[in-house]
């Protein structure tokens, strides 16, 4: 079963002849599915009063009757969660003066044995609104013992671990304790041999000092105001030396106090350096992602500039090359220049032979000159045009190399920063394990005592708890039988010589089990636990065997098969005579339909 709620509410209790009171009750919700079926179980139960026991199971088709007489409005699916909201409002109001949710159990008997309701009332100014009625039945025997019995376990589970937890406490203890004697058994020694050894020191100083006071009366009495003069002295330098060494033992006194005192100065520091070191980092850290961001453009920048760079060249190479080429046509018009002048030259010795062509000879002269004209026009423009293209080619050079100047100087930067945050992580490192190493020596010892002493405490606590809940419930069970058993028979009581029989046998028969289950190993140790017998006869395993095999009977014999030395009290008087007819079980009806 998947238990999905259990918490202990405040609920007031109704019934027809009591006034209404309220009482802590344990509500405690399981959903048990199967292939076919699925239900829901809700179980009341009293952390005081282990009787205390109602149970319902709503399967699904109870479910769509319960839905119909309350208009409810949510499917069996939903219905848990939405039960389990309310009880939680319930819980979170139960503290309140005028809770606004409440939980009701009411039941017709004048107390609450038989069937019961248990209702979630909201209460408001005008009206109370009955949110949720269900109708539980009370559990039948069996379903207490079965309760009660697992209640039995947990407890003795709970108790063997405790107990498991005192041996190994009491062993630590007792380990703690043998080597504190022992170390004091060595100091003891020490004091010992030091004491010895200052009453011979001072037995010896005070034997050679008596003999020579002896001596030194009987050799000049007239010297007794210098020895009382020396005696005071040395009194005085004794004196003088004990306050010393107080003074000194004062002053170690306060210098641990300051070296403690500058410990926790000192771990103060170097958290706030530590503090301090973390905010440099994360701004160490960023610069250098900026550094890193600003390489990256700075490189994509070089990049571009030596494509344009390579490009420059490549018109620079052109250019030279139109160069070439201009001063090819150059040297070409030079040589022309020549040639022409060697015309001139052979003309004007032709100039007194041929004074009749003068005319056209001039005119092809200024011709001439005109294209020479044109020519040296051309290379001055072609001369202009390289020197600019010279000049640009050395700014472009310039800027490559304070790019590059630049990006060596960015790199050398980053390289002393990521040196510089490798040195302070490891001193954060080497920060860390001193203080760590410092708070464990620190620590250490105040936390083995503390919790020794808390578990030792506890564990005892515990284990009286754990023994009077035991025997209360045994009692408290024993009770319950035998006024439910006396109640449901309602025979009346045997003659007086017939039960003087029977106490008799009875007696006989608690002799003989309680001899039987004292040279058997018993459950609990000797001097832990001891169950007086409450008003009846002894039964031994064997007799609660074969009451097992009836329905009414004690607990199902496998809680039995293990306990076959103990003797259990008050159970005899509760088993029924089976000579008397008992009447068949009818099958329980459902929680919302009558048989």
């Amino acid at each position: 079963m998947e238990q999905l709620f259990c918490k202990s509410l405040s609920v007031s209790v109704r019934s027809r002849d009591c006034e209404d009171r309220s009482r802590s009750i344990r509500v405690t919700i399981g959903l048990s599915s199967t292939v076919h079926k699925r239900t829901l179980c809700v179980r009341l139960t009293d952390d005081k009063d282990p009787y205390f026991l109602f149970t319902l199971s709503i399967s699904e088709e109870d479910f769509q009757s319960l839905k119909v007489q309350q208009g409810l409005l949510v499917d069996f699916a939903s219905f848990p969660q939405k039960f389990i909201e309310l009880l939680n409002l319930c819980h979170s109001e139960q503290e309140a003066n005028s809770p606004r949710f409440l939980l009701q159990l009411c039941s017709q008997g004048p107390a609450p044995e038989g069937p019961a309701s248990l209702s979630v009332v909201e209460t408001n100014a005008f009206k109370h609104l009955n949110h949720l009625s269900l109708r539980l039945t009370l559990g039948s025997d069996r379903e207490v013992k079965d309760y009660l019995a697992s209640c039995l376990s947990r407890l003795k589970e709970e108790n063997e671990a405790l107990e498991v937890r005192l041996k190994r406490t009491e062993e630590d203890l007792s380990r703690q304790l043998s080597c504190t004697q022992q170390t004091l058994c060595e100091k003891s020694k020490d004091l010992e041999k030091l004491r010895l050894e200052w009453t011979n020191q001072t037995s010896s100083l005070s034997s050679r000092y008596s003999n020579e006071l002896q001596c030194e009366r009987e050799k000049a009495l007239e010297l007794q105001g210098r020895l009382q003069e020396q005696a005071e002295q040395l009194r005085q330098e004794l004196e003088s030396s004990h306050r010393s060494s107080a003074q000194q033992l004062h002053s170690r006194v306060a210098e641990m106090e300051t070296s403690c005192r500058e410990l926790t100065e000192r771990k103060y520091k170097n958290e706030s350096t530590i503090r301090d070191l973390r905010m440099k980092l994360m701004a160490a850290e960023e610069v250098s992602q900026r550094s890193k961001e600003q390489v990256r453009s700075l490189r994509g920048e070089n990049g571009a500039l030596d494509n344009r760079c390579h490009e420059q060249e490549r018109t620079v190479r052109q250019l030279q090359m139109r160069t070439a080429v201009l001063e090819q046509e150059v040297k070409d018009k030079e040589l022309l220049m020549s040639r022409t002048k060697e015309v001139l030259e052979a003309t004007q010795q032709q100039k007194v032979s041929i004074e009749g062509n003068v005319e056209g000879k001039d005119l092809l002269i200024k011709k001439l000159e005109a294209t020479v004209k044109s020519l040296s026009e051309e290379l001055l423009k072609a001369n202009n045009i390289i020197q600019k293209l010279q000049t640009e080619v050395k700014g472009l050079v310039a800027k490559i190399k304070m790019k590059n100047t630049v990006t060596v100087s960015q790199e050398k930067v980053l390289h002393e920063t990521s040196e510089k945050l490798q040195s302070a992580e490891q001193e954060l490192q080497s920060s860390q394990q001193q203080l760590s190493t410092k708070d464990q020596q620190i620590c250490a010892l105040k936390e083995q005592l503390e919790s020794t002493v808390q578990k030792l405490n506890e564990s005892r606590e515990v284990l009286k708890t754990n023994e009077n809940v035991i025997g209360w419930l045994n009692k408290q069970l024993n009770e319950r039988q035998l006024s439910d058993r006396q109640v449901r028979r309602g025979a009346p009581p045997e003659p007086a010589a017939a039960s003087a029989a029977s106490a008799a046998s009875a007696a006989s028969a608690a002799s003989a089990a309680s001899a039987a289950s004292a040279a058997k190993t018993p459950l609990y140790p000797a001097g832990r636990v001891s169950f007086p017998p409450v008003g009846g006869a002894l039964s031994t395993s064997a007799d609660l065997r074969g009451t097992t095999q009836l329905d009414v009977a004690g607990l199902d014999s496998k809680y039995f098969e293990r306990l076959d030395s103990i003797a259990i009290y008050g159970l005899a008087a509760t088993l029924p005579n089976k000579d008397v007819p008992r009447p068949a079980k009818a099958s329980l009806p459902s929680a919302y339909f009558s048989a």
